[in-house]
Formats: C-alpha cells, structure tokens, sequence
C-alpha cells in the first residue's frame, strides 16, 4: 500500500533532484538576451571592444552545451558512487555540486565574470546526470512491486514540473530580465537545501542494505518504516532470493556488463530505449514550437505564455502516466507513447511544409507539438528508466543505469550539436527522421521488451534468460536454513544463470 513515509520519501527524492534536472534544462532559455547582453558588458569592459559576434555565438554555445556534458560525467559517477555510499548517501553528496552552482551561478554578475557560469553549468550537469540516475534507482527499489511503475515515474514528473516552473519565473514580468536573471540562476540552491535538512531522517534503500550491505537488521527496519507494518518477512525473502540468485555473479562493472552474455537484451533493451528517448526529436519541437505558434498568429510578445502551456501539458501528461502506468502496464505505455511522436512528426513535416500556402495547417502544426508532447510525456520520457530498474538485479542495477545515463547524455549533448546544422539543411524535413527513430524504438519494443508490471525482479530475470538463451536453475535447496524473527523457517532457494 502507498504509506505516508513512502509518498514523503519520493517528494523529497524527487523536488531535491529531479525537479533541478528540469529546472536546470529550461532556466537559462527566457534571460539569454539578457546573459548575452551581461556576456557583452564583461567583455567590453575588460578589452575596451565590443564581443565578436561569431565568440558571443561561441560562448552561448558553451553555456547550453556544458549541461548535457556535464551530465555525461555524472552519469561516469553513478556506479562507483551508488555502490560505496548508497542511494540516499549519493543524492545527499550530489547537493554539494548543485549548492556550488547555484552559489556560483547567483553571484555572476556581481563578480563581472561570465566564465564563472560556464563552468557552474558544467556543475550543475554534473549533478543533473547523477541525479537523473540515482533517483530512479532509489524509488524504483523502495516500493512494493504494485505501486513500482508508479513511483518509478515520480522523477520524470519532477523535472516537468521543474521546467514549468522555470518556464514561469522566466516570464519577462518576474524574473526574466535584466535585473532577476541571476536570482532565477540562482534559486536552485532551494531544492538542495531541503533535501540536505529532510532526506537524512527517511530509510536507506532496503535492497542496498541487505544484498549489497548484508545488514538484514536495517533492512528490515527501513521496509518496516516504509511499509508501516512489522510484518515484511515476505519481502524479506525476496530479496534473498535476489541476492542468492546473483552469487555466482558477483557486483557488475559497465564492461563486465557489456560482455555478459546473460544479461545481454536487457543491455541492449535499455540502450535503444534510452537512444528513442532522446534522439526523437523531443527538444527539435521545443525549439520550433515558438515559430510555429508565431506562424498561427500569436504575437512575439504571448509566445512564453504559450510556451508555459506546453510545460503545463506535459506535468498534467507525466501525472497521468503516474496514475495509469499500474493497470495499463509499461509496454502498453511505451508503444502509445512512441507511436503518437511518430504520427505526430510526420503530419509536422507535412503542415510545416504546407502552412504558407494552407491557412489552417499552421493549426495542425499546433497539435502536432500538442501530440507530441502528450506521448512523450506518457511513455517516452519516464518509462525507459522504470524499465532500466525492473530489467536488471541488484549486483548489475548500478552498472546498468551508469551505461543508460551515458547514453542518454551523450545522445541529449549530439542532439543538442547537431539539431542546428540539420535544421539549416533539411528543414522541416528533419522531423521525419525523428520519425524513423521514434517508428524503430516502438517496433523493438513490440518484439522484445516484455511486460514487466507487478513481477518480482526474479520472474523478470527469469522472463529475459529465456530471450538471452541461458538457464536458470530453480529451487535447488541449500543446506542450511533462513530463521526469520517470530519462528517461521524458510529453506534458501538458490537462482542461477549459466553463461
């Protein structure tokens, strides 16, 4: 059942981390006139010219571009990090670089330097790329296995609800001008220092501490609090069962996993997840969302209005996932999710290419990115990362989620460099191959990844050795005994993989 300390776990998880990743994606977007313009000032005053126009160019292209890069090496941390100090210890190191940013980032303008937040945005990355990792990890070993797929999404929510709330405290009337520009930089240090004060008093992640940690007793006292009930004796054997199975394994290492031939389709499974879901086109219909409202008639001066609204769909989209992902399942999600990119890119290319000659296309181009977003947001953005969770066991979950936050920031980073030159190239044109790309992800879906709602971990495992062509050996007793507290015995049964 979903308990008080569950739910508060998952805010708190979710609004100190997950919701700086959105946040951090969308904050500098409204004020870059402004940032350019202090960019501007800096340079005069320190060399008595005006910036090159082409270095000014270069500069903001450093500043969007070092996000997804530090990303990338936060994604490197995940796996050293999460294994010596746990999933709630990690999140609570991770502040340490979003407070440095954000204190960084907020005093810019009054030190006069605009390399400063350059290099806080590369912090901040970094901390975004262990975030979008380790919290997903975090709930998604927390729950019971009913509510998994639900909490599982509660990150993906955070960073659209951060998005939107950059979206409106960067609107001109608040903090997106020349004067609140380093304030809206700044406040992000808010979330950290929530998190800082609060998450120390919630549970470790019971798995950690008992498969990785070996400690039954503060396992049992975390699924305790979390669970609010003394009776966890059945979880309890789950994850021996868990850990049992794994033995002969070992703890994984990203290459050691890269080679394993055992776990080889849900590698493979999570990394053209992980590819669909930033190479789709998601931040392409970001960026031509404003002309395409400009072109159906909203003045210049309404666009962040309408561009506010889009953020409020795609919160009000990902909390509609959140509540249907436990009866529809995650299949069902994922298919509608990049089925509805690719319909919706398609008809784009025609209505874009059709709109100075038909009047009304420009209002099909309207809910095209309507659509869009609407499937992103149910099953593109926040599903891959509940499946990278349900998909693998204890001893390779880090290792997995290390090997899919690479691929989702280097993808996010090429996308990111690449998207202007294709734009300049092919046009309108370029959103049917976000098309091809979304129309491929849903067909290896369709094919190979299973439906995972309500299984242990162990009966997906077991799903995927029979796709990986391995065996597993089931209910092998082992001599000895488990005795859990009140009498009951239970004999140890022992999973193995073979190669």
């Amino acid at each position: 059942k979903l308990t008080p300390m569950l739910v508060l776990v998952s805010l708190i998880s979710g609004f100190g981390s997950s919701f700086q990743y959105g946040y951090n994606v969308s904050v500098i977007n409204s004020p870059a006139p402004y940032m350019q313009d202090f960019y501007n000032k800096t340079y005069f005053k320190r060399n008595g010219v005006p910036i090159d126009r082409n270095f000014l160019t270069l500069l903001w292209s450093l500043t969007v571009s070092m996000y997804p890069l530090g990303g990338f090496f936060g994604s490197l941390m995940v796996w050293p990090l999460v294994n010596n100090c746990g999933r709630k210890g990690t999140l609570l190191i991770n502040n340490l670089f979003s407070i440095a940013a954000a204190l960084l980032m907020g005093t810019s303008e009054l030190a006069e330097t605009f390399e400063v937040i350059i290099f806080s945005r590369i912090v901040m990355g970094v901390f975004a790329g262990l975030a979008s990792n380790v919290v997903p990890m975090f709930l998604g070993e927390v729950p019971p296995k009913n509510l998994r797929g639900a909490i599982g999404i509660v990150p993906q929510l955070f960073i659209t609800v951060g998005i939107l709330v950059a979206q409106i405290l960067g609107l001109n009337i608040i903090l997106g001008n020349a004067e609140g520009w380093t304030l809206l930089l700044g406040l992000t240090v808010i979330p950290s220092l929530i998190q800082v004060l609060t998450l120390p008093f919630f549970p470790e992640s019971p798995r950690y501490l008992l498969i990785q940690k070996g400690n039954e007793e503060q396992a049992r006292q975390a699924l305790q609090t979390l669970r609010g009930c003394s009776d966890v004796d059945d979880e309890i054997e789950e994850m021996y069962k868990e850990d049992w199975s794994e033995k002969e394994e070992g703890s994984f290492s990203a290459l050691s996993l890269c080679t394993f031939r055992g776990l080889r389709w849900q590698l493979i499974s999570i990394i053209v997840m992980m590819m669909g879901q930033q190479l789709s086109g998601v931040n392409a219909v970001f960026y031509y969302a404003d002309r395409i409202f400009q072109s159906a008639g909203v003045e210049s001066s309404n666009v962040q209005y309408v561009t506010v609204s889009i953020g409020a769909i795609n919160v009000v989209m990902t909390l509609l996932a959140v509540l249907i992902v436990e009866s529809l399942g995650r299949r069902i999600l994922l298919l509608a999710g990049f089925g509805l990119c690719s319909v919706s890119c398609a008809v784009l290319t025609l209505a874009l290419n059709l709109q100075t000659t038909v009047s009304w296309m420009s209002y099909l181009s309207i809910g095209c990115v309507i659509v869009y977003i609407i499937g992103h947001a149910i099953g593109a953005s926040p599903i891959p990362f509940v499946m990278i969770t349900e998909m693998f066991l204890q001893s390779s979950r880090p290792a997995a989620f290390m090997v899919g936050g690479l691929v989702h920031w280097l993808c996010n980073f090429t996308v990111g460099l690449v998207f202007l030159y294709m734009e300049a190239g092919l046009g309108p044109y370029s959103f049917l191959i976000f098309c091809a790309i979304c129309v491929a992800t849903a067909v290896y879906i369709f094919f190979i990844v299973p439906e995972t709602k309500n299984k242990t971990f162990i009966e997906i495992n077991r799903i995927m050795a029979k796709r990986n062509k391995v065996e597993i050996q089931e209910d092998r007793e082992l001599e000895d005994v488990h005795t859990v507290p009140g009498g009951q015995a239970w004999k140890k049964q022992f999973f193995s993989s073979g190669l």
